[in-house]
């Protein structure tokens, strides 16, 4: 099997990481229906859900871009914080705790890409 090089790994975890959140920003600029549970569970409301729906939407999308055009660090650590935390929802909400397990690509794909670049050493390293 021939080498795969590391910007190979590299390109493939950026689209793995923009597709992930592009689609789940989608979603939620749509307001999907099937997320309100996931805030009314920690004491959101339908009401205040249905606003930031479409905020967290667009925030994802920027990140999808972003990872796309340039992976930093701080972008990667909210993504692996942020994949985290929408797959802990589900059992949160009263989902089996195989729907959180399911989703640690999301956690895991991040996580990966931002080793590969190298975690940050330093303050300024965060935000390159």
């Amino acid at each position: 099997m021939k080498h795969v090089n590391a910007k190979t790994i590299e390109w493939i975890l950026r689209i793995a990481v923009a597709g992930e959140f592009l689609g789940h920003g989608i979603f939620a600029l749509q307001i999907k229906q099937g997320w309100i549970p996931y805030f009314t569970s920690v004491g959101i409301s339908v009401e205040t859900a249905m606003v930031i729906l479409p905020i967290i939407g667009g925030l994802d999308i920027i990140l999808a871009i972003l990872v796309l055009i340039k992976p930093i660090r701080i972008a990667l650590i909210w993504a692996v914080f942020w994949g985290f935390l929408t797959a802990l929802i589900r059992p949160i909400a009263g989902e089996p705790i195989w729907d959180f397990v399911e989703r640690f690509t999301n956690i895991g794909a991040p996580l990966a890409l931002l080793l590969l670049i190298g975690l940050p050493r330093n303050l300024k390293e965060f935000f390159k």
